[in-house]
């Protein structure tokens, strides 16, 4: 069978949750079946070293993308791809009119992860996007929650509609929390016998830091804790005003952005999602990977279909601090048995995601779209 020439295309391969599941989709696309080409704008992203080495990788000479659409256009032609993939409301768009005047007759297939909408402004923008994932072969959504949102308020037929998770790279999350090292100025946060609460995310109103903030100041009152917080974002400043009217300055720790967040999970008692919403809720299935127990909001969709409404971790509604800080408060005072139980339930729940299984489902869809078997 020949080889079918697949082109991905994104912004950037960088730190993000995008590039983060196309790099897992690339590397673990199956090579006798499928020829992976990766296409980004000019810029260099964080995770291009973790490509494998047979990975075609062209950057488009364009910092914008309402720029990118005719050397897109060009690149799908020259390579003769037989699909076009691509990830994000924005990017679709581009991919879409690119692969339109290539020429070219590949099947775009565009990839929503988001649960966006719910203003008249914003969902009249979503119906304008649905218009053309109408040109488009097949849709995958991320969520069944994504889905639903997608038939709403984008109007694309249900039927064309492929739900599929993200796929989580369990054997490199463990070789690199075996491999990895905390930097020596980070140890001593993880060497107290306070108990370490630990986030990972953006510092940007979605992910609603300001809750979790209050609810580790409920819960110091109780226990000693610690607050580890990675990422980064506009609301840094905001968080530590806010942790310092708290009085929990001293116990809430900014370490920004980290390349490998799973040695810091792996060294945590707990992690802890404060989401107001998620498409799939990444970091809380990753997490899991580490063997570290999970608290989440009721994020919708994504972070209740990830933990089935709290089958696989404790789960409060969006921006209650007090909720949040008792369902941390009982997942640090489990007995050593209970803890045991969940670590061993969230492992089991993970290999739902793994990286393996994911990228067949993709495959699946990739065949199918060629073949006209949909």
């Amino acid at each position: 069978m020949e080889k079918k020439r697949v082109l991905f295309f994104i912004y950037q391969m960088g730190g993000g949750g995008a590039a983060r599941t196309l790099l897992n989709i690339i590397n673990n696309i199956d090579r006798s079946k499928f020829i992976p080409i990766l296409v980004t704008l000019q810029y260099d992203g964080s995770y291009e070293k973790y490509l494998d080495q047979d990975v075609k990788f062209i950057k488009l000479k364009t910092k914008r993308l309402r720029s990118a659409v005719l050397p897109l256009a060009k690149v799908i032609r020259e390579e003769k791809a037989a699909i076009v993939f691509s990830t994000i409301p924005n990017y679709n768009t581009i991919a879409i009119l690119g692969n339109l005047l290539s020429f070219s007759g590949a099947k775009n297939i565009v990839r929503e992860a988001a649960f966006l909408g719910g203003s008249p402004a914003a969902d009249f923008k979503l119906r304008l996007y649905g218009l053309l994932y109408k040109l488009s072969s097949r849709v995958i959504a991320l969520s069944h929650g994504v889905k639903e949102n997608i038939v709403k308020r984008y109007k694309v037929k249900r039927e064309k509609i492929n739900v599929i998770y993200n796929p989580v790279d369990i054997e490199r999350i463990r070789i690199n929390m075996k491999e990895g090292i905390l930097p020596q100025e980070h140890e001593t946060i993880f060497t107290g016998s306070e108990k370490v609460i630990i986030t990972a995310g953006r510092l940007v109103q979605d992910k609603d830091q300001q809750t979790l903030i209050k609810a580790v100041a409920d819960v110091s009152r109780r226990l000693d804790v610690k607050l580890v917080i990675l990422g980064e974002g506009e609301l840094e400043d905001e968080l530590k005003r806010l942790a310092d009217r708290m009085d929990v300055a001293d116990k809430v720790f900014f370490l920004g952005f980290q390349q490998n967040p799973y040695v810091y999970f792996a060294h945590a008692d707990v992690f802890v999602l404060s989401s107001k919403r998620e498409g799939f809720g990444h970091v809380l299935s990753e997490a899991l990977a580490t063997g570290t127990p999970v608290v989440s909001t009721k994020a919708y969709p994504g972070a209740e279909e990830v933990l089935n409404d709290g089958e696989y971790g404790l789960m409060c509604e969006i921006g209650n601090a007090e909720q949040l800080a008792e369902k941390i408060y009982e997942t640090l005072t489990w007995t050593v048995n209970r803890r045991e139980q969940a670590i061993q339930k969230g492992l089991e729940r993970v290999n739902t995601f793994r990286a393996q299984t994911i990228v067949k489902q993709y495959e699946d869809v990739f065949m199918k779209t060629l073949n006209k078997t949909y």
